[in-house]
């Protein structure tokens, strides 16, 4: 039975959907990384949310773990490149709470335009202030939105709503796209110099961390007002901070900071800032939308290898998981059987699909393929990592496809060009659900692949079969299925034979000191 550690506070349904799909789990919350390494190998997966910080120390602290699950959009806390090293699929929850932190972005520019904040306390300090907090309309005013993915759009949506016109700077953003949302697709530069107000929606990452500093906010227009309802760290605080107190910008809502619990920040008390303590997921329905999909996609991903959300791998819904699955089998065997007639150091693998397989999700079949290469050179790599493993030892990487063929229905191909040369193997589903290799080194050849085999590549001269049958029955090995292809006589033929034990590197030797082999290896599956 799999096994998950909740490792923070979360919805009561998370435990009501493992408990449904007889997940056995365990509720262990505010450890510290050195007290989650001494246990993280007892599970195969761990829920989070904001608080557990999953380290590269613990990720290395638990080879038995599958996936780390977080309820919520960021991951901030979660070690995603040790993750992927180690082999872990790190998934979220990108929708659960969307609608909520669009309406918080939403309600602290309403806040930040009338000073809503700073004019109920001076009520509530018995002033009547009336004339010190003149606001400004929303109505006709330019919003400029960075980033609009899930939030970002939310957001623009309810900003026209309000009569705003809304300019948006995303690179992924497409005409077509931003037409059908009633925006401007603009260049970062131009959403800065016309923005009224400025609200943020992407994740950190490299590029966009500090993307906010003070050549940026120099571009601004003299009043402006800006909104982070993200991640803290995408604007340089200290850059805003002066900003603010030149009067260039008017005003700035921040749910988010650089450092969190931020208990002290140099924003803080300031007359024309407003904060609240990262409140942007913190309604009772994301709570609950967030625990049951983190609770689902991990179950899922346990249970029938649904890969949801996630960052660090391609994804497999439950849809696809049944029919991909026999393609996957073929995949790993393309793979392993490439892997292992490969001897030299691998420049590049292309990756062929053929037929009804080019209408199917192949980026799993794909990453299948490439960690069953690469684990007859390397340890502990799997679908997640595989990829990031090829580009360390600077393996380029490409897929084909041939929707139309005149022989195949459905096949899978791959080529490796290595040191010695070119490899090639290709493979076919039988009745849709029986895998079979149909090709090796070009040379047409079908055979099933069984646990132990012997692969020999040689000159096609009479007595290779008997010499070779010789010796195997030397050493007490029966052959259980003996399949042989070739080019054309007197060329080069291979050979795939299944044995029913294994057999001695001394006997490989043999093999390969007999005339006319080019090449004779023992495979194992």
């Amino acid at each position: 039975m799999a096994k998950v550690l909740i490792a923070d506070k979360m919805d009561k349904k998370a435990e009501e959907i493992l408990s449904n799909n007889q997940i056995a789990y365990d509720i262990k919350v505010g450890l510290s990384p050195e007290d989650l390494s001494k246990i993280a190998n007892d599970y195969d997966a761990i829920l989070c949310r904001s608080s557990a910080k999953i380290t590269a120390e613990v990720l290395k602290s638990a080879p038995k773990l599958k996936v780390v699950g977080r309820a919520g959009i960021g991951v901030d806390t979660i070690d995603v490149a040790a993750a992927t090293e180690a082999g872990v699929v790190v998934m979220n929850t990108p929708f659960g709470n969307s609608i909520t932190t669009a309406e918080h972005a939403i309600a602290m520019m309403m806040a930040l335009a009338r000073q809503i904040p700073q004019a109920n306390l001076s009520t509530h300090q018995g002033k009547w202030e009336k004339s010190k907090f003149n606001g400004v309309e929303l109505y006709a005013k330019t919003l400029g939105v960075i980033g609009c993915g899930n939030i970002g759009s939310i957001v623009a949506n309810r900003a026209i709503g309000l009569g705003m016109n809304v300019i948006a700077f995303d690179p992924f953003l497409t005409a077509e796209r931003a037409a059908d949302m009633g925006v401007k697709p603009v260049s970062l530069d131009e959403l800065l110099a016309h923005s009224d107000f400025i609200t943020i929606h992407v994740p950190k990452t490299d590029k966009t961390n500090r993307m906010i500093d003070a050549a940026a906010l120099a571009k601004t227009k003299k009043g402006v007002r800006i909104i982070n309802c993200a991640r803290g760290g995408l604007i340089v605080e200290k850059d805003l901070k002066d900003a603010l107190e030149s009067g260039h910008v008017a005003g700035a809502a921040l749910d988010v900071f650089e450092v969190e619990p931020a208990e002290n920040n140099i924003l803080f008390g300031h007359p024309n800032v407003i904060c609240t303590p990262h409140l942007g997921a913190s309604t009772t329905e994301a709570q609950v939308n967030v625990a049951i999909q983190v609770a689902e996609q991990v179950s899922d991903f346990l249970l029938k290898g649904a890969v949801i959300n996630a960052l660090n791998m391609p994804s497999i819904s439950a849809e696809d998981a049944p029919k991909l699955k026999p393609y996957l089998t073929l995949a790993t065997q393309i793979g392993k059987l490439a892997g292992q007639i490969v001897e030299t150091g691998i420049k590049s693998i292309e990756i062929t699909y053929i037929g009804s397989l080019c209408k199917l999700n192949t980026k799993p079949l794909t990453a299948a393929l490439l960690a069953s290469v690469l684990a007859q050179m390397s340890d502990h790599v799997n679908m997640v990592n595989a990829p990031e493993i090829a580009k360390a030892k600077n393996i380029t990487l490409s897929d084909t496809y041939i929707e139309d063929h005149a022989d195949l229905s459905n096949a899978i191909g791959i080529k490796i060009r290595a040191e010695d040369g070119e490899h090639t193997v290709m493979g076919t589903l039988f009745s849709g659900q029986i895998p079979r290799i149909i090709e090796i080194e070009s040379v047409p050849l079908e055979v099933a692949i069984t646990p132990h085999m012997l692969f020999i590549k040689n000159d096609d001269k009479p007595g290779m079969i008997g010499a070779v049958g010789t010796l195997l029955a030397e050493a007490n090995c029966n052959i259980a299925d003996f399949r042989l292809g070739r080019i054309g006589p007197n060329q080069t033929a291979i050979s795939l034979i299944s044995l029913d034990s294994v057999i001695s590197e001394d006997l490989i030797k043999k093999i390969n000191a007999l005339n006319n082999i080019q090449k004779a290896r023992l495979l194992s599956f």
